[in-house]
Order: C-alpha cells, then sequence, then structure tokens
C-alpha cells in the first residue's frame, strides 16, 4: 500500500511539472514553426516578422527544463520551491542535461524544501521570511553545488563516451553507423544523448561530409509523426489530452521541432522511447545508405527540398515513421479511466501542496 502511494505520488509530482511545460512548449514550438515558414532562412536573418517570431520560440525553448524543474518542485514543496526550481533548471540546461535531468532537480529541490519545512526552527519574528528568503536561498545553494559536482557529473561523462564512440564507428557499416546516429537523434528528445549527436554531425557538415546531417533531421521528426501514427492506429491507447496535444506536435515535427512529444513521452517514457528509437535507427541507416544529405543544419520539411536525394530521404522518414507507430501501437497499453481521470486531474488544472509536519497532502486545485 506504502508503495503505491509512493509511485501515485511521484507520478503526480511528474504531471504536474508536465502540466506547467505543455503550454510552453506549444507556444515556443509553433512560433518557430511560424517562423520558419514566413522566413524560411530565419535562422541566418537579423530582422522581420519571421525572425522575431523565431527568436520569440527560441528563448521560450530556452525555459522548457527550467519550467518543468520549477513545476516538480512546487508540486512536492509548494511555493517555496517555484525559485530554487527555476534555477536548477537553467543550471541543468546549462550541464546538458536535458528534460531527464531537469526531472531530477525538480525531486532534488521539492525533497530539500520539505527537508527545510520540517528540520529548520526559526524564531517567531522571523517565520515570514522562511517562505520567501531563508528557504530558497538554502535550497537554491545546496541544490546548485550537489548539481555541478554530483548529480551533473554523469551527464557531462556521457557526453564524452558517445562523442568517443561515434566518432570510432565512421570507419564501419554506413548502415550501421547511421543507426546508431539516428537512434541518439530522439532518445531523450533534446537532452545530452541528443545534443552529442548534433555536436558531432554539426561539425561533419562543417568539414563538408553532409550525409550525418540528414539523419539528424529524420531521426528529430521521427517522434511525432510515429506516436500520431501510432494513435491513428489505435486510439484507445491514447487519453484525450494526448491527442490534443498531438494536434500540435505535428506540426512542430514538421519543423524539426521535437520537444512537442515529450509530455506524450514523460507518462509513458520507455515504450516510446523504444519506438522512436527503433524506427530512427532504421531510417538514419537508410538515409547513409541511400546517400542523402543535408547542407543546412536545420529547417524541416521546409529545407528538403535543398538536400541530396530528398526523394530518399522522405522514403526513410516515411518508413521509420511507420515503424515507430507500428511498434508503439503494439506495446502500449490501453488507457484506463484512472489515466483519464489523471489527465482531468494532473494536467488540466495542475495541483498544490499542503506540507504539515506529519503528512503530505496532495490536492487538487
Amino acid at each position: 500500500m506504502e508503495k503505491t502511494r509512493k509511485k501515485f505520488e511521484i507520478k503526480k509530482h511528474i504531471l504536474t511539472g508536465i502540466s506547467y511545460m505543455i503550454p510552453l512548449v506549444v507556444a515556443a514550438g509553433l512560433c518557430m514553426a511560424l517562423g520558419q515558414v514566413i522566413d524560411s532562412d530565419v535562422r541566418n536573418s537579423t530582422a522581420g516578422i519571421g525572425y522575431y517570431l523565431y527568436q520569440a520560440g527560441s528563448f521560450g525553448m530556452s525555459a522548457v527544463v527550467p519550467v518543468i524543474t520549477a513545476g516538480v518542485a512546487y508540486s512536492i514543496g509548494d511555493r517555496p520551491g517555484i525559485a530554487p526550481g527555476l534555477i536548477i533548471g537553467f543550471i541543468c540546461s546549462a550541464i546538458k542535461a536535458g528534460f531527464i535531468g531537469g526531472l531530477v532537480g525538480g525531486f532534488l529541490v521539492g525533497y530539500l524544501v520539505l527537508a527545510c519545512k520540517k528540520y529548520i526552527r526559526v524564531p517567531k519574528a522571523i517565520q515570514g521570511l522562511m517562505p520567501i528568503m531563508i528557504i530558497p536561498v538554502l535550497v537554491t545553494a545546496v541544490s546548485a553545488i550537489l548539481m555541478y559536482t554530483l548529480l551533473g557529473q554523469p551527464f557531462v561523462w556521457l557526453m564524452n563516451v558517445l562523442t568517443e564512440w561515434i566518432t570510432g564507428l565512421q570507419s564501419g557499416s554506413k548502415f550501421v553507423f547511421g543507426a546508431v546516429l539516428g537512434g541518439m537523434a530522439c532518445f531523450d528528445f533534446g537532452g545530452p544523448v541528443n545534443k552529442t549527436m548534433s555536436t558531432f554531425v554539426n561539425g561533419l557538415m562543417i568539414d563538408g561530409v553532409i550525409g550525418p546531417e540528414s539523419v539528424k533531421f529524420v531521426g528529430s521528426m521521427i517522434p511525432p509523426f510515429g506516436i500520431a501514427i501510432s494513435c491513428l492506429l489505435t486510439r484507445n491507447k491514447y487519453t484525450k489530452a494526448e491527442k490534443e496535444q498531438l494536434k500540435a506536435a505535428v506540426p512542430m515535427g514538421i519543423c524539426m521541432i521535437t520537444e512537442g512529444v515529450i509530455p506524450i513521452a514523460a507518462r509513458d517514457l520507455f515504450h516510446v522511447v523504444f519506438a522512436c528509437v527503433c524506427g530512427s535507427a532504421v531510417a538514419g541507416g537508410l538515409c547513409m545508405v541511400w546517400g542523402t544529405g543535408s547542407p543546412i543544419p536545420h529547417g524541416g520539411m521546409l529545407t528538403v527540398p535543398l538536400f541530396t536525394n530528398p526523394m530518399m530521404f522522405c522514403v526513410a522518414l516515411a518508413i521509420g515513421s511507420i515503424i515507430t507507430g507500428v511498434i508503439l501501437s503494439l506495446i502500449k497499453k490501453p488507457v484506463t479511466e484512472e489515466d483519464e481521470i489523471a489527465d482531468l486531474n494532473d494536467i488540466d488544472f495542475g495541483a498544490n501542496t499542503d506540507i504539515n509536519d506529519d503528512e503530505i497532502k496532495i490536492e487538487n486545485i
């Protein structure tokens, strides 16, 4: 019973963080997409409506991890967790920890806030400073030190190991090389694995090797397309909220913005990541074998006409998306009434916490 309760609380905290992140991802992602539609060379522009929209979206995307970190921290520790959560979220972004690191940071901040509430006693005269100064400052300081020196180090180590590994793969099979890059492109939806792969292929593009760049494109676009196909095949395996989120995730995917699927992936992380990696690996391998290449680092479907062998790229994208959709439909569990209720309570309305010394009460707003 206690184990079930703990599992429910953890899930609720994650869903609360996601509920605050969804509007940010949608607004920022669609602004970036509109900017690319208006100005096809928006990344090299310095002015204009397309540029302004794209920049606004870029700033919004840079806050995705801080917002989810603050949301989780708020769910656990109430308002004193918001400021430390935002700061630790920006640290997670700086050390390339991605949204998974942001979730870890949110739990760290939230439980440190609870510890401060339980163990720190101050005179009544300054009790009003606890939630606005004492707890935020202490939690920020401790969390920042832990994130930089301990919790963030595995992500730094992972990036170094992955860079060395994929460098060594260049001399091997083209299909295997492309499959590894494709799987890495979608593995953590913008986290350290994706960033390592992107940095590597961008460097190759500068040196005139443009084939791996097309793999980055295909791996970044397959998750939203594949999940959408899965939803069409098995609608009973997606909640109403997830179906609504896909309406924004697919247009974002067309413009090579993967973050729109994070809310869906976070609820069923293993199944979604496994299916996306399978589809992206196959598509990435095919891109390398078929000789597709991209002379530019970003742009999505709007820039595919500039590719080498653009038709074969589209075929690889379609194959990878279908593989992802079919696998996900086979392994994903049907939605239950409890799942729909959880979405209604947690995603639509958020959650608040009322913390006592004796127990944690989680109440819906």
